[in-house]
């Protein structure tokens, strides 16, 4: 019995100890579990040579192969026209105003606007300004929004002296994820936004079983960091979380003369 009982404290001890790959995302409140890579195991190289590795070979990707947008970007929005966006209300032209030095500026309510292609996970370059006429405070002063899949926010507004709930003002995760810093340009300069988006995955029952994350760079600051999405970005109520595949990348008008404008859109699929 005594023999019994140390093999089976053994086995116990050996589970304890094993190793598995974790998603970080997804590793449960109190868990240990530790991360491993099996392709590092067994017998340690003594040899340069035997951790080197020549395929697969990455593409070349010219960073300014398309005016600025890199070789392998599908450009959005150059200046020139509105065909690759149309209105989210009943998906006809676009009614916002196209300007001669290259931008768009939100027509005020005319309703949101949205790319005809759909996307995955994405990394994303906009441009985007507020105007140089400061008119109102609050949420009301130059406020839009760059929604991923049609459904997450990062905000857009002006809080150049102009203070607001930090879960809501610009660059936050709309309600859900304070920024790490304000980086913003003054007001009537263009700032940019390069975010990266990793869309959330549902199983077939339309429960979700991975979240999404975002990475914000607001003129090149570092302002979220691989943050969890905990659902849509509803002004009032709580996330939700409908299953969903690739979505649109929609623009708000937030219906209050907000007079933003955007320009040099393009995407990258990841």
């Amino acid at each position: 019995m005594r023999y019994l009982f140390v093999l089976l404290l053994a086995l116990g001890m050996g589970s304890c100890q094993e190793k598995v790959k974790v998603d970080p995302l997804e590793k449960k409140e109190g868990s240990e579990q530790v991360i491993t890579y099996e392709e590092y195991s067994g017998e340690e190289p003594t040899t340069p040579e035997a951790t080197e590795v020549y395929e697969p070979v990455p593409p070349t990707v010219d960073p300014n192969g398309q005016d600025g947008a890199p070789s392998d970007a599908i450009v959005l929005f150059d200046g020139s026209d509105f065909d690759a966006w149309e209105m989210v209300s009943d998906s006809s032209e676009v009614k916002w105003h196209l300007n001669e030095d290259g931008s768009m500026t939100v027509k005020d309510k005319t309703g949101d606007i949205q790319t005809k292609q759909e996307f995955g996970d994405i990394q994303l370059h906009i441009e985007w300004r507020s105007p140089a006429e400061i008119q109102r405070d609050g949420q009301n002063r130059a406020n839009s929004g760059v929604f991923l899949d049609g459904l997450y926010e990062v905000q857009v507004l002006d809080n150049n002296d102009n203070d607001t709930y930090t879960n809501g003002q610009v660059g936050s995760i709309y309600k859900q994820h304070v920024p790490l810093a304000k980086a913003s340009v003054p007001s009537g300069e263009w700032n940019t936004y390069d975010i990266i988006y990793r869309a959330p995955h549902f199983n077939d029952a339309g429960e979700k079983i991975k979240s999404g994350t975002i990475t914000v760079l607001h003129n090149g600051v570092l302002i979220q960091d691989h943050v969890e999405i905990k659902g849509t970005t509803p002004y009032i109520g709580w996330p939700k979380n409908p299953a969903h595949g690739k979505g649109p990348i929609r623009l708000q008008d937030h219906g209050d003369n907000s007079r933003v404008s955007y320009r040099n859109i393009w995407v990258r699929e990841l």
